[in-house]
This record gives structure tokens, sequence and C-alpha cells, in this order.
């Protein structure tokens, strides 16, 4: 078993629910419109960045409303500011493409940044799995405890999944043949099918279990299958809009409202069971390897550079994409 449903069952999957369907909700408003867009993604970061300075100055001032605020308790580590800062990047940038704002938006060049991007919230999970990796080779500890209180276990669990994220990294093909959809709502890589999506969302399920294992039922699974269903029902070729919009959104929510996840009804925990996390940990590296043969397979077959090209010509979820591009001529 994955989690500990003992207790709260059906506010577990009441929440999960929530969760899902909330981001599913604030996506599609973030993506249909400019306005929605700026709000979600300029707007309440600004907000959110102004809270957590003030609790960080009340902390340094030892003021227990700070002290005591469930941010600092709960969010305070390296981590969680990284990603969410890092996952607001993206959804700004992935903007200026998808509207082609200035010489940013319409430069060539600048279309390799969703490959950047990602790359760099893979990398920042890699460490974060390396990190714990650390306390079991370093100092011998099977199982340790965050800043922020949170057990995780130490162990070839992650080093096999972050050996899995930096494969997947590899896996991202076309980097530079990224598009704005004809409706300029979506920000579109065509390239980037069920092949990488289904190897990132095993690899990255994996990391929140292994390394976030008191979220992952919200951040590993409601969060991942989101943009995943946006993108296979009606949002064809947007999967990674979806994924950087859903997960700042989620980042957002999780540093100002860290009780939803940690001191309420919802609260949702892994059972540490180490053997469960190896196998978790050995089908993400699996997965990963498989797909990076699989990409190299039809990189030869059709001749080309899957880095500069497109790899996954002729199948249906690239033409799908690919028949929602504004300027096929691009």
């Amino acid at each position: 078993m994955l989690f500990d449903h003992s207790a709260n069952l059906p506010f577990q999957l009441l929440g999960w629910v929530m969760v899902f369907v909330g981001l599913i909700v604030l996506n599609e408003f973030a993506r249909r419109s400019k306005v929605g867009g700026l709000i979600m993604f300029g707007v309440l970061p600004v907000a959110m960045t102004i809270y957590c300075i003030a609790i960080a100055v009340g902390v340094a001032q030892g003021q227990e409303w700070a002290l005591t605020n469930p941010t600092h308790i709960y969010q305070n580590s390296w981590f969680h500011y990284a990603k969410v800062y890092a996952a607001l990047a993206g959804c700004i940038g992935f903007m200026v493409i998808k509207y082609q704002w200035g010489s940013l938006g319409r430069a060539h060049w600048f279309r390799a940044f969703p490959f950047a991007i990602v790359a760099i919230n893979i990398l920042i999970a890699v460490c974060s799995d390396f990190e714990s990796a650390y306390h079991f080779f370093a100092l011998g500890q099977s199982t340790w405890v965050t800043s922020e209180g949170a057990t995780q276990l130490a162990g070839w669990n992650n080093v096999f999944n972050g050996i899995a994220g930096i494969i997947n990294i590899f896996c991202m093909t076309a980097w530079w043949n990224v598009y704005s959809s004809k409706d300029g709502r979506d920000m579109l890589w065509p390239d980037m099918t069920w092949v990488f999506i289904g190897a990132y969302d095993i690899w990255n399920f994996c990391y929140t279990y292994n390394c976030l294992p008191h979220h992952a039922w919200y951040c590993g699974l409601a969060l991942l299958l989101a943009p995943t269903v946006a993108n296979a029902l009606w949002n064809k070729g947007g999967w990674i809009q979806n994924r950087a919009n859903t997960l700042a959104i989620w980042c957002m929510f999780a540093q100002v409202f860290p009780a939803f996840q940690e001191e309420s009804v919802f609260v949702t925990h892994s059972t540490l069971n180490p053997t469960t996390a190896t196998v978790v940990s050995v089908i993400a590296l699996a997965a990963n390897v498989t797909a990076i043969c699989y990409i190299a397979y039809r990189a030869k077959k059709l001749g080309v550079n899957p880095y500069k090209q497109d790899v996954f010509v002729g199948t249906r979820d690239f033409e799908e994409a690919t028949a929602r591009r504004a300027d096929l001529a691009a």
C-alpha cells in the first residue's frame, strides 16, 4: 500500500478531488486569457512574496506569530522556495512565447526556454533526492527528519530515482520546436508526447514519494494527473504549459496554506515502507530507460537529431498538437 488510509478516508478522498478539480479549473482560468494568466502568475506571486517576507522578518525578530506560523514551520526549506519561483518563471516564460510578447517572444533561440526551465525544475528535485541519499551513504541514516519535521526514507531509492530524473531531462526532444496555438490560449510542444509525459509522471511521483512523503497524495497524484488529463482530453500539445501552471498554483497554495496537508482532516501520509519506496524508484528508473531507448530508436529510424528535430512525427499525439499551431510555416 502506498498511502496510509487508516483514518479519515472520506476526507482524504474529498481532499484529493478538491485539489484535482481545483487545479484543472484554475489552470483553465489562467490559460484562457491574458488577464487570467497575469492574475495567477503576476498578482498572486507578488502577494505570496510579501507574505513570506513578512514572516521571515517576524521570525528574525523572534515574534511569536511568525515563529508559530504554518508557513514557517512546514515550508521553510530551500526546496519549496526554489520550486515555487522556478515554476513561476516557467509560467511567465511560456506566456511570453504563446503571446509573442516583444522581441523575446518572437526570438527563435528563446523557444529553447521551455526545455531549460523544465530541466532546471527536474534538477532541483534530483538534488533533493541526492540530498536524501547523502544522509544514507555519508551519515548512515536510513531515515532522517527535514527542517520542516518531515520524515524521509533514505537509501538506494533516492539514487535510482535521481538517475531517472537525469535521464528524463534527455527524454525531452525537439527543444526549439514550440509554438503558439491558433486561438492564442496555449504554448504547444508537439513532440512532447505520452512517451515523455508518462516517464516524467512516474519519475516525479517517485520523487514526491521519496522526498515529500507527507504530501505525495496531493502533489504526487492529484497534481501530476491534472495536466496529464487536460492534455489527453482537450489541450493536446499543451501538457508542459498545463504542468507549469498547475505546479505554480499548487506551490503557492502550499506555501501560504500548508495546514491543509499538515494539520487538517485531509492529511494523507505515505506508509514509509522501504520496500515500497525501492520498488517505486526501480519502476521510475525502468520507465525512463525505456523512454530514452525508444526515443533513440525513433531518432535513428527517422535519421534525425532528437534534440533539434521532431522525433514523433506521424504519431497521433504529434499530429493533433501540430494541427493546433498558429503558424505552420514557423
